[in-house]
Order: C-alpha cells, then sequence, then structure tokens
C-alpha cells in the first residue's frame, strides 16, 4: 500500500507543477531532454533532482570488468539537462559523495567526468542500505530519482554480526521498511543491475515499491536503453516519427533535438537540410550543437528549417528525434509498473504555451499502443475525445517483461509521440518449496491481499486447497508426487479492484522443473502430452523387460505428443480455415462424391468378372 500511495503522490505532484521560465528554457535547450515540450508546456517550481549511486566493492571488478559504470556516469552526464540539481555518491563498506549535489552546467560535467579513475571496484563490501540513506537523506524541493548502479548484492563485513544473517537482515530492512519510506516522501529508485548473478530480486522490488525502472545490463547497448528509458521517465519527452533516417519538421517548431546510435567503427554522420545544405560534428547547422561519441551523437538545432531532413550513415534502431513547439502533447500519469491481466487506462491532451488546446486540427485523433521488448504489438486503441482530454483503456496485457507505451497523435502536417517504457509482472508470485510439499503465492500488486484476492491452483485436472499464511501470501499444499516427473502448475485468481471483480490466469508454474521426463499442458487447452527430454543411449539389447515396456511406453506417449501437436500446428489450422470458406467445401464434397462413385464402379466391375475356381481332384 505504502509504494501505491508514493505513486499516487507523485502523480499529484506531477499534475500540479508550476514554474520558472528560466529554469524551463534551460531544461527545453538540453539533449537530455531530447528537446521535448514537457518542460516548455509543463513548468515546474521544482524540478526533479538526479542522485547517481554507484558501487565501487571489490565485487564490481567481477561483475563489471568492461566499467560499464563508468561509462553509464558519462553517458547520464551528456543527458542530464542544464539547471537540474545532481550529484554522485559512491559506496562499498562505506558511502562517499564525490561530487555533492550542485547545479548541472559545463563545470559540473567536467568534474563528474574527472571521476572515471575513482570508480574502480576496490572496497572489499557492499552496503547497499548505507547507499540508498545517504543519498536519498538531503531533503529537496521536488521529487528525488535516485539511480543505483550495482551488482545487487548485500555483502556486509563479519564485524557487523554472523554472516549471512546480518547481511539478509540488510536486504530486509532495505525492501520491507526503509523502500514504502522513501516512496511516500517523493524518493524514486531506479536500480540497475551489473552482473547476471546480481540480486534481481532486490533490485526489481526496490526499483518496484517506490515507482522506478529496474533493470540488468551486459552489454554498452542494453545500457543505453536502460539509461533512456530512465531519463525519459524522469523527464518525459515529444518525439517526432524518424523512419530511414528520414524526418520531418513542421513549421512552428522552436527546436529539434537528435540522439544517434552508431556502432563504433562506423563512418562519421551527415545531417542534410531540406534545402541540401549538409552538416556534421565539424561544421554543425547555424547555433547548433554536435556532440560526437564512440556510440552515439547527440546534436541540437534551434530555428530549423521547415521540411524533410535526411541522416546520412547507419544509424540504430533506437535512435530519436525530439522537439519543443508551443503545440504539446502530454499524457496523465503513466506507471513505471503495470500488471498483467489488468487493463491499461490512459489519457491524453494537447497544450499551446502550456495551456489546455481547445482550437481544432484537421483529422486529429490520438492513439495508444502497448509493444514488447521485440517491438511487436500487442495491444493498441483509439482514444475517444471527453472535453479537452482524450481518454482510453488499453486491453490487459498478457505477457510478462519489459514493454513500451507509446501515446501520439497526428493531425494534418502534425505528429507527436510520447513513449515511456512499463515493467510488466504477473499480480502474483510463486514459488516451489518441495521440501514442505507446498507452493507458496505472494502477491505483488499493492493492493491485492487476503481482502481483495482468492488464489487458486490446478494440478493434473483438481483443484487444491490454497491456504493464507500472512495477509499477502498463501499456501498451496501439494499431494506426494514424483519428483522425477515434471508437471504444470496452473494457477489463476479472483480480485476485487476499483469496485470490479475480475478473473485472472497467472503464469503456469513448472514443478520438479529439472526433471528429464515431464507431462506438459498443451497451450490454452487441458491435454496432457508426454515429453521425453533425454533418453539413455547406453541401454542395450540385454535391457530388462521392464526398461523395455517403460521406453515402449514412452515412445508410444511421444508418438501420440507429436501426433497431437502436428494434427494442431499443421492440420487444424488449415481445415479451421477451410471451414470459414464455403466455396472450399462445396469442392472437397464434389470430389468426395466422385471418390465414392468410382470405388462403387469398381466394386460392381470386379464382382461381374468373378468366376468359379473348383480344386482339382482325383
Amino acid at each position: 500500500m505504502a509504494s501505491s500511495r508514493g505513486r499516487e503522490a507523485q502523480a499529484r505532484a506531477g499534475r500540479r507543477r508550476t514554474g520558472r521560465v528560466g529554469v524551463r528554457c534551460l531544461m527545453a535547450c538540453c539533449l537530455g531532454l531530447l528537446l521535448g515540450p514537457t518542460a516548455a508546456a509543463q513548468p515546474v517550481d521544482a524540478p526533479p533532482e538526479v542522485r547517481v549511486i554507484i558501487d565501487v566493492s571489490g565485487s564490481m571488478r567481477e561483475n563489471d570488468p568492461e566499467r560499464l559504470s563508468a561509462s553509464a556516469l558519462e553517458l547520464l552526464v551528456s543527458l542530464l539537462p542544464e539547471g537540474t540539481l545532481a550529484g554522485v555518491w559512491t559506496f562499498g563498506e562505506t558511502v562517499a559523495n564525490p561530487l555533492p549535489r550542485g547545479e548541472v552546467d559545463n563545470e559540473w560535467r567536467e568534474q563528474a567526468r574527472r571521476l572515471r579513475p575513482r570508480l574502480a571496484g576496490a572496497q572489499p563490501y557492499t552496503d547497499i542500505e548505507a547507499a540508498v540513506r545517504a543519498a536519498a537523506d538531503p531533503e529537496a524541493e521536488g521529487w528525488r530519482h535516485l539511480v543505483l548502479l550495482t551488482d545487487g548484492v548485500i555483502d556486509l563485513p563479519p564485524a557487523r554480526g554472523p554472516k549471512p544473517e546480518v547481511d539478509a537482515a540488510s536486504r530486509q530492512r532495505l525492501l520491507q521498511r526503509l523502500a514504502p519510506r522513501l516512496a511516500d516522501a517523493g524518493v524514486v529508485v531506479h536500480a540497475i543491475a551489473f552482473s547476471g548473478q546480481a540480486d534481481m530480486g532486490l533490485v526489481a522490488s526496490l526499483s518496484r515499491t517506490t515507482g522506478g525502472l529496474p533493470a540488468q545490463v551486459v552489454s554498452p547497448e542494453s545500457l543505453l536503453g536502460a539509461f533512456l528509458d530512465i531519463v525519459e521517465r524522469i523527464y518525459p519527452a515529444d518525439r517526432i516519427p524518424l523512419e530511414a533516417g528520414r524526418f520531418v519538421v513542421e513549421p512552428g517548431v522552436e527546436a529539434f533535438s537528435a540522439l544517434l546510435f552508431h556502432a563504433p567503427d562506423a563512418e562519421p554522420l551527415t545531417l542534410v537540410a531540406p534545402d541540401g545544405r549538409e552538416y556534421d560534428a565539424e561544421a554543425p547547422p547555424p547555433n547548433g550543437r554536435w556532440q560526437p561519441g564512440t556510440r552515439f551523437d547527440l546534436l541540437r538545432v534551434p530555428e530549423p528549417m521547415p521540411g524533410e531532413w535526411r541522416v546520412v550513415g547507419e544509424i540504430g534502431a533506437d535512435s530519436r528525434i525530439g522537439v519543443a513547439s508551443a503545440l504539446a502533447l502530454n499524457t496523465g500519469a503513466l506507471p513505471a509498473t503495470a500488471f498483467l491481466g489488468l487493463p491499461l487506462p490512459v489519457e491524453a491532451w494537447l497544450t499551446r504555451h502550456g495551456v489546455p488546446f481547445e482550437g481544432e486540427l484537421a483529422g486529429l485523433s490520438l492513439g495508444a499502443e502497448l509493444t514488447d521488448a521485440d517491438g511487436r504489438v500487442q495491444s493498441a486503441i483509439r482514444l475517444e475525445r471527453e472535453g479537452e482530454r482524450f481518454r482510453g483503456t488499453l486491453p490487459a496485457p498478457a505477457l510478462p517483461g519489459t514493454a513500451r507505451l507509446t501515446v501520439r497523435a497526428e493531425a494534418e502536417g502534425f505528429t507527436r509521440e510520447r513513449v515511456q517504457a512499463i515493467n510488466l509482472l504477473a499480480p502474483l508470485t510463486a514459488h516451489h518449496e518441495p521440501a514442505n510439499r507446498r507452493v507458496v503465492l505472494e502477491a505483488r500488486h499493492p493492493e491485492l491481499d487476503h481482502g481483495s484476492a482468492r488464489p487458486w491452483a490446478e494440478l493434473d485436472g483438481e483443484r487444491l486447497a490454497v491456504e493464507p499464511l500472512t495477509p499477502r501470501r498463501w499456501a498451496v499444499a501439494l499431494p506426494e508426487l514424483d519428483a522425477s516427473i515434471r508437471r504444470p502448475l496452473l494457477l489463476g485468481a479472483e480480485v476485487e479492484l476499483g469496485g470490479e471483480t475480475r478473473e485472472l490466469r497467472l503464469p503456469r508454474l513448472v514443478l520438479f522443473a529439472e526433471a528429464a521426463t515431464g507431462l506438459d499442458l498443451a497451450a490454452s487447452e487441458g491435454e496432457l502430452a508426454a515429453e521425453r527430454f533425454h533418453e539413455d543411449l547406453a541401454v542395450g539389447r540385454d535391457a530388462a523387460p521392464e526398461g523395455r515396456v517403460a521406453r515402449l511406453v514412452e515412445g508410444l506417449n511421444a508418438w501420440v505428443a507429436v501426433g497431437v501437436t502436428h494434427w494442431r500446428e499443421a492440420w487444424q489450422p488449415r481445415l479451421a480455415e477451410l471451414a470459414r470458406r464455403p466455396q472450399a467445401w462445396a469442392a472437397a464434397a464434389g470430389v468426395a462424391l466422385l471418390v465414392l462413385l468410382a470405388w462403387r464402379w469398381r466394386a460392381r466391375r470386379d464382382r461381374r468378372h468373378q468366376t468359379h475356381r473348383e480344386d482339382p481332384h482325383v
């Protein structure tokens, strides 16, 4: 509930932000904002602060061998808007503040870049709890966004108590006590893990409770994506479409900025204006800035010429163009975390110079779509106009993982987009405890407990008993099972949220997932198909009869499973397609009739030519 109150408070604060023209102009000139109109159209009295917390413990030497944390700081230094308050903390066994909070300008950026040699892992232990407390402690007028870079493993010195109990106690305090208090105080933690061995449960829970974005990065490319997602959540920005290196700037655009990704060894990029003039990093557009980099270029063009601009060179798919203009797209508060099975409401509107736009644009329409990490559209809707605002509800998402919510406004000669990263989670989690012969369910959604959720579980077609453990946890008692057979446990829940009752289907849990042989459910059906995952090739002809029988049964089961799968994947879709085409049915019936008539004709002919044969005798 605390995290829910924190996010609601953040949403209310975001709606009532008003501000100073000077800060607005500085932010509008910053590429970190991608020169989006949010800063220009929605000024703020107290802009958010950004506080970077970097792990310099010895474990980071092993888990971050490519020094991604140092690269991350350099990227963030480039993306932070001028005029923003920001600071840098480092931690291992102790916490330090090598770059105190200050206003971001050229001098601050240079000081941040000089920190790189001090970010090499040197301290022997990792006190994440102390680091988060220290960075969150200084009061601020606006929201505090903490960007935590760590391998995500709490490791305290033995002098503080016996291990691993002392580490577990610190983890519990961080997640169960400190995180809810931070959410209530307007502190958002975006946690980024730099290792496949990281405690992603800690990273995800800390971010989810405070309304931040969690991420796990293992390459410079994934690091860039994670940081952009965080920056766009802190500073939402308008974009215009960039397709095949081309984008159109309409009249009235005050400035545009470009974040262009490229390979480290790529040829330098060139920007071609509508009048054919070419610009590059050595000769940027008039009054513009062009900052080349190893993996990306940042550039800003004020008062651009209307028309089609073109980027010459190989650029990455995540490249983007942001614009600042009097007419801007705005969205309601979008959650950093959404839950499977629950619809996602969306609200958007246009403003001109910060005031709700009441005019008319020819052909104006607003829509929203949800795409997965691979760019596939999961759902899309058209937003309906309700006075000055446009509203709609996206269908409940069905696939967990990182997704992107895009809100788009289109009219004649006008296009704007807002993109936000969203973490999609199941509202309840399930964990198998074989030693206790049970499965434990735990609520992730902040408003689910025994009073609002009634989970259920089904194994081999039979419902199992579900008993409460704590206000937000349940236990599913399992019958005695063979640990050598993998079995799927179907899970779901009836929940009451917002005065509505919904039936949720949760991701199924595989019991004894490491078993060689398993029973697996066909997708969306109740049929069982036996699978053989490994075959003992050492068994020869002298195998015992029981072994031969077992292998025969397994082979028959596998043959049936293959047949069922082939029927479902190959023939069933074809017959379903034919069922929707009456002409196909008529043709099939005609062919069947011809075959039947031919068979009857041949049978009658054979009977007419049949002769009596008598065996010879003496």
